[in-house]
Protein backbone atom coordinates (compact mmCIF):
# COMPACT_ATOMS: atom_id res chain seq x y z
CA UNK A 1 0.00 0.00 0.00
CA UNK A 2 1.11 3.83 -0.96
CA UNK A 3 0.78 5.73 2.43
CA UNK A 4 -1.34 8.64 2.26
CA UNK A 5 -0.47 12.04 3.33
CA UNK A 6 -2.93 14.55 5.54
CA UNK A 7 -1.22 17.27 3.31
CA UNK A 8 -3.10 18.09 0.09
CA UNK A 9 -4.79 20.80 -2.33
CA UNK A 10 -6.87 21.00 -5.56
CA UNK A 11 -9.74 23.72 -7.02
CA UNK A 12 -12.07 23.12 -9.73
CA UNK A 13 -13.94 25.36 -11.10
CA UNK A 14 -17.73 24.59 -12.89
CA UNK A 15 -20.95 26.11 -14.73
CA UNK A 16 -24.58 25.36 -14.72
CA UNK A 17 -27.53 27.83 -15.99
CA UNK A 18 -26.77 30.84 -14.95
CA UNK A 19 -24.09 30.28 -12.30
CA UNK A 20 -20.41 29.48 -12.49
CA UNK A 21 -18.60 27.94 -9.13
CA UNK A 22 -14.97 27.43 -8.07
CA UNK A 23 -14.12 25.30 -5.34
CA UNK A 24 -11.16 25.06 -3.39
CA UNK A 25 -10.15 22.57 -0.80
CA UNK A 26 -7.12 22.27 1.58
CA UNK A 27 -6.18 19.38 4.10
CA UNK A 28 -3.56 19.64 6.58
CA UNK A 29 -2.74 17.60 9.62
CA UNK A 30 -5.44 16.78 12.50
CA UNK A 31 -6.08 14.47 14.89
CA UNK A 32 -9.59 13.11 13.34
CA UNK A 33 -11.26 14.67 10.54
CA UNK A 34 -12.16 17.81 10.69
CA UNK A 35 -14.33 19.39 8.27
CA UNK A 36 -14.72 23.25 7.75
CA UNK A 37 -16.66 25.04 5.50
CA UNK A 38 -17.39 28.12 3.56
CA UNK A 39 -20.67 28.22 1.28
CA UNK A 40 -22.31 30.80 -0.21
CA UNK A 41 -25.39 32.17 0.97
CA UNK A 42 -28.39 30.13 -0.17
CA UNK A 43 -26.65 26.99 -0.24
CA UNK A 44 -26.35 26.19 2.88
CA UNK A 45 -28.42 22.92 2.33
CA UNK A 46 -25.73 22.02 0.79
CA UNK A 47 -23.37 20.88 3.86
CA UNK A 48 -24.86 17.73 4.76
CA UNK A 49 -23.94 16.01 1.09
CA UNK A 50 -20.47 18.00 1.30
CA UNK A 51 -19.76 16.85 4.26
CA UNK A 52 -20.94 12.85 3.17
CA UNK A 53 -18.81 13.21 0.36
CA UNK A 54 -15.58 14.46 1.98
CA UNK A 55 -15.69 10.98 4.37
CA UNK A 56 -16.07 9.31 1.56
CA UNK A 57 -12.82 10.54 0.86
CA UNK A 58 -10.86 10.85 3.86
CA UNK A 59 -10.20 9.50 6.90
CA UNK A 60 -8.12 11.58 9.28
CA UNK A 61 -6.93 15.77 8.58
CA UNK A 62 -8.47 18.89 8.53
CA UNK A 63 -10.23 19.79 5.50
CA UNK A 64 -11.26 23.10 4.60
CA UNK A 65 -13.80 23.46 1.52
CA UNK A 66 -14.28 27.09 0.35
CA UNK A 67 -17.25 27.55 -2.69
CA UNK A 68 -17.71 30.51 -4.37
CA UNK A 69 -20.73 31.46 -6.87
CA UNK A 70 -21.03 34.27 -9.22
CA UNK A 71 -24.32 34.90 -11.11
CA UNK A 72 -25.14 36.58 -14.44
CA UNK A 73 -27.30 39.11 -14.55
CA UNK A 74 -30.33 37.00 -15.73
CA UNK A 75 -30.20 34.40 -12.86
CA UNK A 76 -30.99 35.17 -9.32
CA UNK A 77 -31.64 38.81 -7.97
CA UNK A 78 -30.41 40.62 -5.39
CA UNK A 79 -33.09 41.85 -2.52
CA UNK A 80 -32.63 43.95 0.54
CA UNK A 81 -33.55 42.09 3.47
CA UNK A 82 -35.49 45.82 4.81
CA UNK A 83 -36.78 44.24 8.12
CA UNK A 84 -33.21 42.53 9.00
CA UNK A 85 -31.42 45.55 8.29
CA UNK A 86 -34.14 48.01 10.66
CA UNK A 87 -33.09 45.49 13.20
CA UNK A 88 -29.61 45.42 13.24
CA UNK A 89 -29.63 49.10 12.39
CA UNK A 90 -31.81 49.76 15.86
CA UNK A 91 -29.33 47.37 18.09
CA UNK A 92 -26.33 49.28 17.38
CA UNK A 93 -28.19 52.87 18.44
CA UNK A 94 -28.94 51.14 21.40
CA UNK A 95 -25.07 49.53 21.45
CA UNK A 96 -23.96 53.31 20.49
CA UNK A 97 -26.01 54.80 23.55
CA UNK A 98 -23.97 52.53 26.16
CA UNK A 99 -20.36 52.99 24.93
CA UNK A 100 -18.91 56.21 22.76
CA UNK A 101 -18.72 55.15 19.28
CA UNK A 102 -19.11 56.16 15.86
CA UNK A 103 -21.63 55.35 13.23
CA UNK A 104 -21.01 52.38 11.13
CA UNK A 105 -20.25 52.73 7.53
CA UNK A 106 -23.65 51.54 5.21
CA UNK A 107 -21.53 49.25 3.57
CA UNK A 108 -20.43 47.82 6.69
CA UNK A 109 -24.00 46.86 7.30
CA UNK A 110 -25.04 45.72 4.18
CA UNK A 111 -21.99 43.14 4.01
CA UNK A 112 -23.46 41.48 7.26
CA UNK A 113 -24.71 37.83 6.20
CA UNK A 114 -28.47 38.11 5.42
CA UNK A 115 -29.14 41.77 4.69
CA UNK A 116 -28.60 41.27 1.12
CA UNK A 117 -30.56 38.34 -0.24
CA UNK A 118 -30.48 36.39 -3.50
CA UNK A 119 -33.82 35.34 -5.02
CA UNK A 120 -33.67 31.97 -7.19
CA UNK A 121 -35.67 32.08 -10.03
CA UNK A 122 -39.05 29.99 -9.30
CA UNK A 123 -37.66 26.71 -10.75
CA UNK A 124 -37.14 23.97 -8.10
CA UNK A 125 -35.97 21.10 -10.98
CA UNK A 126 -33.34 23.66 -11.73
CA UNK A 127 -32.20 24.08 -8.17
CA UNK A 128 -31.99 20.17 -7.51
CA UNK A 129 -30.08 19.88 -10.73
CA UNK A 130 -27.73 22.39 -9.93
CA UNK A 131 -27.03 20.83 -6.59
CA UNK A 132 -26.37 17.75 -8.17
CA UNK A 133 -23.92 19.26 -10.07
CA UNK A 134 -22.08 21.02 -7.66
CA UNK A 135 -21.52 17.79 -5.79
CA UNK A 136 -20.14 15.94 -8.70
CA UNK A 137 -17.80 18.75 -9.21
CA UNK A 138 -16.61 18.76 -5.76
CA UNK A 139 -16.32 14.98 -5.92
CA UNK A 140 -13.84 15.48 -8.73
CA UNK A 141 -12.16 18.01 -6.48
CA UNK A 142 -12.23 15.60 -3.95
CA UNK A 143 -10.36 13.22 -5.84
CA UNK A 144 -7.88 15.27 -7.20
CA UNK A 145 -6.78 15.58 -3.49
CA UNK A 146 -6.62 12.37 -2.74
CA UNK A 147 -4.45 12.09 -5.71
CA UNK A 148 -2.32 14.74 -4.22
CA UNK A 149 -1.67 13.17 -0.81
CA UNK A 150 -1.26 9.89 -2.23
CA UNK A 151 1.46 11.89 -4.14
CA UNK A 152 3.17 13.16 -0.98
CA UNK A 153 2.06 9.61 1.22
CA UNK A 154 4.78 8.14 -1.51
CA UNK A 155 7.62 10.08 -0.77
CA UNK A 156 6.35 9.72 3.20
CA UNK A 157 6.48 6.02 2.80
CA UNK A 158 10.04 6.18 1.21
CA UNK A 159 11.40 8.07 4.05
CA UNK A 160 9.83 6.03 6.88
CA UNK A 161 11.23 2.92 5.54
CA UNK A 162 14.61 3.73 5.27
CA UNK A 163 14.48 5.29 8.81
CA UNK A 164 13.02 2.02 9.90
CA UNK A 165 16.69 0.03 8.39
CA UNK A 166 18.51 2.83 10.08
CA UNK A 167 17.12 1.98 13.46
CA UNK A 168 17.52 -2.00 12.91
CA UNK A 169 21.34 -0.73 11.73
CA UNK A 170 21.66 0.86 15.03
CA UNK A 171 19.52 -2.09 17.09
CA UNK A 172 22.23 -4.54 15.55
CA UNK A 173 25.29 -2.12 16.35
CA UNK A 174 24.83 -1.95 19.89
CA UNK A 175 23.63 -5.63 20.32
CA UNK A 176 26.88 -6.93 18.99
CA UNK A 177 29.15 -3.86 20.74
CA UNK A 178 31.95 -5.57 22.23
CA UNK A 179 30.96 -3.18 25.51
CA UNK A 180 28.23 -6.43 26.16
CA UNK A 181 30.80 -8.75 25.93
CA UNK A 182 31.25 -11.04 29.51
CA UNK A 183 35.28 -10.23 29.12
CA UNK A 184 34.22 -6.75 29.32
CA UNK A 185 31.52 -6.52 31.32
CA UNK A 186 34.34 -8.96 34.07
CA UNK A 187 36.53 -6.00 32.88
CA UNK A 188 34.42 -3.07 34.56
CA UNK A 189 33.65 -5.06 37.58
CA UNK A 190 37.30 -5.39 38.16
CA UNK A 191 37.67 -1.70 37.99
CA UNK A 192 34.61 -1.49 40.36
CA UNK A 193 36.19 -3.35 43.00
CA UNK A 194 39.45 -1.46 42.20
CA UNK A 195 37.72 1.69 43.24
CA UNK A 196 35.94 -0.42 46.37
CA UNK A 197 39.88 -1.34 47.94
CA UNK A 198 41.07 2.20 47.17
CA UNK A 199 43.23 3.35 50.64
CA UNK A 200 43.47 0.09 52.15
CA UNK A 201 39.48 -0.12 52.19
CA UNK A 202 38.32 -3.76 53.65
CA UNK A 203 37.25 -5.73 51.40
CA UNK A 204 33.11 -5.46 51.54
CA UNK A 205 31.24 -8.69 50.29
CA UNK A 206 27.76 -7.37 50.31
CA UNK A 207 29.00 -4.02 48.49
CA UNK A 208 30.92 -6.35 46.19
CA UNK A 209 27.45 -8.46 45.61
CA UNK A 210 25.40 -5.04 45.18
CA UNK A 211 27.88 -3.34 42.79
CA UNK A 212 27.84 -6.27 40.69
CA UNK A 213 24.18 -7.15 40.54
CA UNK A 214 23.84 -2.68 39.63
CA UNK A 215 26.66 -3.19 36.87
CA UNK A 216 24.66 -6.57 35.37
CA UNK A 217 21.29 -4.85 35.02
CA UNK A 218 22.92 -1.96 33.48
CA UNK A 219 24.47 -4.00 30.95
CA UNK A 220 21.47 -6.45 30.29
CA UNK A 221 20.41 -4.48 27.28
CA UNK A 222 18.41 -7.93 25.46
CA UNK A 223 14.93 -6.81 26.77
CA UNK A 224 14.82 -3.62 25.08
CA UNK A 225 16.82 -4.61 22.19
CA UNK A 226 14.38 -7.59 21.47
CA UNK A 227 10.91 -5.06 21.84
CA UNK A 228 13.17 -2.47 18.80
CA UNK A 229 13.97 -5.74 16.52
CA UNK A 230 9.50 -6.89 17.11
CA UNK A 231 8.69 -2.89 16.47
CA UNK A 232 10.94 -2.94 13.31
CA UNK A 233 8.81 -6.14 12.37
CA UNK A 234 5.36 -4.15 13.30
CA UNK A 235 6.46 -1.14 11.39
CA UNK A 236 6.86 -2.87 8.52
CA UNK A 237 3.81 -4.90 8.53
CA UNK A 238 1.72 -1.52 9.50
CA UNK A 239 3.51 0.06 6.09
CA UNK A 240 1.87 -2.92 3.88
CA UNK A 241 -1.65 -2.31 5.17
CA UNK A 242 -4.58 -1.16 2.79
CA UNK A 243 -6.14 1.27 5.48
CA UNK A 244 -5.12 4.14 7.61
CA UNK A 245 -2.34 3.72 9.77
CA UNK A 246 -1.19 6.69 10.79
CA UNK A 247 -2.48 6.39 14.65
CA UNK A 248 -0.88 3.03 14.91
CA UNK A 249 2.66 4.01 13.40
CA UNK A 250 2.59 7.24 15.83
CA UNK A 251 1.99 4.93 18.93
CA UNK A 252 4.67 2.65 17.63
CA UNK A 253 7.10 5.66 17.22
CA UNK A 254 6.30 6.36 20.94
CA UNK A 255 6.90 2.62 21.84
CA UNK A 256 10.60 3.36 19.54
CA UNK A 257 11.31 6.12 21.75
CA UNK A 258 10.85 4.69 24.76
CA UNK A 259 13.37 1.60 24.33
CA UNK A 260 15.41 4.46 23.14
CA UNK A 261 15.68 6.38 26.55
CA UNK A 262 15.74 2.97 28.46
CA UNK A 263 18.72 1.97 26.58
CA UNK A 264 20.77 5.50 26.60
CA UNK A 265 20.17 5.45 30.41
CA UNK A 266 21.15 1.85 31.37
CA UNK A 267 24.24 2.18 28.78
CA UNK A 268 27.89 2.44 30.47
CA UNK A 269 29.83 2.26 27.32
CA UNK A 270 30.40 5.45 25.44
CA UNK A 271 30.08 3.45 22.37
CA UNK A 272 26.71 2.05 23.36
CA UNK A 273 25.23 5.62 24.55
CA UNK A 274 26.47 7.29 21.34
CA UNK A 275 24.44 4.07 19.25
CA UNK A 276 21.23 4.68 21.47
CA UNK A 277 21.57 8.49 21.10
CA UNK A 278 21.58 8.28 17.12
CA UNK A 279 19.26 5.75 17.86
CA UNK A 280 16.59 8.39 19.12
CA UNK A 281 17.64 10.88 16.70
CA UNK A 282 16.30 8.95 13.49
CA UNK A 283 13.36 8.10 15.68
CA UNK A 284 12.34 11.53 16.52
CA UNK A 285 12.62 12.23 12.42
CA UNK A 286 10.49 9.45 11.88
CA UNK A 287 7.61 10.54 14.84
CA UNK A 288 7.64 13.81 12.50
CA UNK A 289 6.98 12.09 9.25
CA UNK A 290 4.23 9.59 10.77
CA UNK A 291 2.42 12.60 12.27
CA UNK A 292 1.80 13.93 8.36
CA UNK A 293 0.22 10.10 7.59
CA UNK A 294 -3.69 9.60 7.33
Amino acid sequence: MTLKSMTGFARGDGRFGSIDWHWEIRTLNSRGLDIRLRLPHGLEGLEASVREACKRHFARGNCQINLSIQREASGARARLNEAMLADIAAIVEKARGLVDAPKPALDGLLAIKGVIEYEEPDNEPDTEARNQELIKDLDRVLDKVVTARLAEGAHLSDAIKGQIDEIEELVGTIEASPARTPAAIGERLQEQISRLMQNGSEFDQQRLHQEAALLATKSDLNEELERLKAHVSAARELLKQDEPVGRRLEFLSQEFNREANTICSKSNDVDVTNAGLALKAVIDRMREQVQNIE
